[in-house]
């Protein structure tokens, strides 16, 4: 007779008892989970998904202990009762893979994922408008789950269409940062008055979701990197710096939640900050923490004695009527008991045991069950109101690591040292190499580099991610092409095909950052750039180190000739300037980071390597397209058939802007108030840009001209003439083709005030 241990014995009571709590309510069909007396055919993401990681801590445990080969049979059937159900809830959001188009798109609440369907169809139970749907973490926790499961040996995803999906689900989240959503309690706000806000619970789900999907590798579990799924480092980082600094407060309007036990602890593990994971933890149970439970947040109403039922929202003036009175729940016992796990806090665990062994009820069947909250009666709200904790209430509505085999929670104890950033110059052209290596800098020039290496702009790699994601079958484009690239993605090799791609900075793009033209913010754009790569890059868990490639062009150290788009002639000091940056940075180190500087082959074995394949193997075409060739030119590099243009005032020869004492000291204005704010982005098609262009003796193409209004060329004119030397030489100018040279009284007047206005400003500025 065999004999069994007594961990079998133990895992065979909680198999029965999940079977005849949980399984029972499953449907046979779709294998959703329907947990609501209000809503009996609904099932939510959330809910469905933290009985997944029942059911899966059940099946990893099984799996360990596997006695005889009826214990794997039931862990078999365990995993497999996760992966239906997994696949359902993926295939519920599919069918609304149009939403998924929109929402990446407008990020309009009208188009967010629906977070419950229905149990038996797997189709929407409600419309967009009729109830919270955009809950940007129950999204997230379903794809970390998703990460979770498959790094434990379980495939959930089984085709390429469902791998685009995911991808389109990562673009979906990743602004999550700056994205205000309803919540985890869906209600919105505290006042529950269906005002979306900024959920620190919400942002830290996400971070939690791109680092997992991004530690995870593929998700078909075979090796194969076309099932890989792309997460761009920025968006983690992004998330991460929101998070620390809202935490530990919840949003605008809750000074703590509940919910924020589950990113810094299980499942989540979102904050690597142990000191900020600690106060957290305080002020949770400093706050919230009572004899049955904790509150979700403070004046919360659900399911009070005092609360309306039949209303939807609460009324401005009555949220006051809930303090003290908030229901307390018994869940966070156990995610504090987990926490107190993870953290091998002995004292802690027994503490929150003996605290769930106090609230537990036994059912019908003899199983000892958490109630999902104790509310106070309305007979004792008096009572409780005035003393809280005086009243009864009543009951209404295996090992850490095998349940993290991503082991996100070793992030706050694990401390990596800062990585030195590498950086490799190239010069554009002979001239500027020889300029530069006459200033004692020696570096290769783009077509010197290793043939095997190809440099891009930061606009082709967001070209490659908008293929990334594609699905035809679905009706689904790739990451939305409009959104930044972000200075951690540039920072690697991207391997694509037999080729390996770098990527400059987007900032040092000048079709998409005007920060081109102004040398001197250009290279404190530099300086800061490196300190953020130096903080930051182990922060998103890359293998490698990071590498960044700046080109450096003629118009950025010569002053001979001049631009005809912007007729500004780079003088002595902005040289000086670019000169001093980059011998910074080979001297090591640049505002506290330390930096390697060196030719792009030496750090060939060191760089972080990412992969990019595409499902029709397009890649290699792609980098053959012209237009993903976007040329690294400042505007003078454009051939002078092209720019066909004018100057309102030449200058003489012998005067150098550099020498001028009123523009070094309007430069410096500007350079002052544009460091301000770094996200300043010049539209080109602004009238108001031609007034200050003209004004200041910029250049302006016959073709722009001819899309200015009257009124404004005149005021153009104008304003040229009071700027203008006091003998200026005869004006050659292009006007409007029916403009009249002479102006009338009427607009000489109107351009009068305006010009004193203009000067008055300019004056008290």
């Amino acid at each position: 007779m065999r004999s069994r241990t007594g961990s079998g014995v133990r895992l065979d009571r909680i198999l029965f008892m999940v079977d005849q709590t949980i399984c029972k309510y499953q449907n046979a069909i779709t294998g959703l989970f329907a947990n609501q007396k209000d809503f009996p055919g609904h099932a939510w993401i959330r809910d469905n998904v933290y009985v997944i990681h029942s059911l899966w801590a059940l099946y990893r445990a099984y799996m360990k202990c596997a006695e005889f080969d009826e214990d794997l049979t039931k862990a078999n059937e365990l995993g497999l009762t996760c992966i239906k159900m997994m696949q359902s809830l993926l295939e519920c959001m599919m069918r609304q893979a149009d939403k998924v188009e929109m929402f990446k798109k407008y990020q309009r609440p009208v188009d967010a994922l629906h977070s419950k369907f229905s149990v038996s169809t797997k189709s929407t139970v409600c419309g967009d408008t009729e109830w919270g749907h955009l809950q940007i973490d129950a999204i997230s926790l379903f794809l970390l789950t998703l990460a979770q499961i498959t790094a434990s040996g379980l495939q959930v995803v089984r085709n390429f269409d469902e791998v685009a999906f995911i991808q389109n689900l990562v673009y979906y989240i990743e602004t999550g940062y700056r994205t205000p959503d309803f919540g985890i309690w869906e209600r919105g706000d505290k006042t529950n008055q269906g005002i979306r806000e900024l959920n620190a619970s919400s942002i830290g789900m996400v971070k939690a979701a791109l680092q997992a999907l991004n530690d995870v590798g593929d998700l078909f579990g075979d090796g194969s990197r076309r099932s890989a799924i792309h997460v761009l480092p920025d968006e983690i980082e992004q998330c991460s710096a929101v998070l620390s600094s809202m935490l530990p407060r919840e949003s605008f309007s809750k000074e703590t939640d509940a919910a924020l036990l589950t990113i810094i602890s299980y499942p989540g593990f979102a904050v690597e900050d142990a000191e900020l994971v600690e106060q957290t933890r305080d002020t949770i149970t400093t706050k919230l923490l009572g004899k049955y439970g904790c509150r979700r947040f403070l004046r919360d109403g659900y399911k009070t004695a005092l609360e309306d039922p039949y209303r939807l929202y609460y009324n401005k003036s009555e949220l006051q009527q809930f303090e003290n009175i908030e229901c307390e729940w018994p869940l966070f016992l156990c995610l504090l008991m987990l926490d107190a796990m993870y953290n091998k806090n002995d004292e802690a665990v027994e503490d929150y045991w003996q605290r769930l062994e106090s609230v537990v009820v036994l059912c019908e069947k003899g199983f000892r069950l958490i109630p999902e909250l104790y509310k106070v009666e309305r007979h004792c709200v008096a009572g409780e109101k005035a003393n809280r904790g005086s009243q009864p209430r009543i009951p209404a509505g295996a090992t850490p690591a095998e349940l993290d085999p991503l082991s996100r929670r070793l992030s706050s104890h694990e401390k990596r040292p800062p990585c030195e950033v590498q950086v490799t110059i190239l010069a554009k052209t002979g001239e500027v190499q020889r300029e530069l290596r006459a200033n004692g800098i020696n570096v290769q020039r783009i077509d010197e580099i290793d043939p095997v290496f190809t440099i891009l702009p930061a606009s082709s790699l967001a070209e490659f991610h908008s293929r990334i994601g594609q699905s035809n079958k679905l009706r689904l484009s790739g990451r939305p092409s409009d959104r930044d690239i972000g200075l951690l993605s540039t920072s690697r090799l991207y391997q694509i095909g037999q080729k390996f791609v770098i990527f400059t900075p987007q900032f040092m793009d000048s079709r998409r950052s005007h920060l081109m033209y102004d040398i001197r913010i250009l290279m404190d754009e530099w300086s800061s750039e490196l300190q953020y790569i130096y903080a930051s890059w182990n922060s998103v868990s890359i293998s490698g180190r990071p590498l960044v490639v700046l080109v450096i062009n003629s118009d950025m150290l010569t002053t001979d000739g001049l631009s005809n788009f912007s007729n500004i002639s780079l003088n002595r000091f902005m040289k000086s300037t670019v000169i001093g940056t980059i011998k910074k940075i080979n001297t090591g180190y640049l505002g506290g980071a330390r930096i390697v500087m060196r030719n792009l082959s030496d750090f060939f074995r060191t760089t972080a390597v990412s992969k990019l394949e595409f499902n029709d193997n397009s890649g290699e075409f792609l980098l053959d397209e012209p237009e993903t060739k976007i040329q690294f030119a400042l505007p003078s590099d454009v051939s002078l058939a092209d720019k066909t243009s004018f100057s309102l005032s030449p200058k003489p020869s012998s005067l150098r802007r550099g020498e001028s004492v009123r523009d070094r000291s309007t430069y410096n204005l500007v350079h002052k108030v544009s460091m301000r704010h770094r996200s300043i982005a010049l539209d080109s098609n602004d009238s108001g840009w031609f007034i200050v262009s003209v004004s200041y003796g910029l250049c302006i193409s016959k073709p722009i001209c001819e899309i200015v209004s009257h009124e404004h060329w005149r005021y153009l004119v104008k304003l040229r003439l009071k700027y203008a030397p006091r003998d200026p030489p005869e004006i050659q100018t292009y006007g409007p083709p029916t403009a009249p040279v002479a102006m009338s009284e009427t607009n000489a007047s109107i351009s009068r005030n305006m010009l004193k206005t203009t000067t008055r400003n300019a004056d008290s500025t």
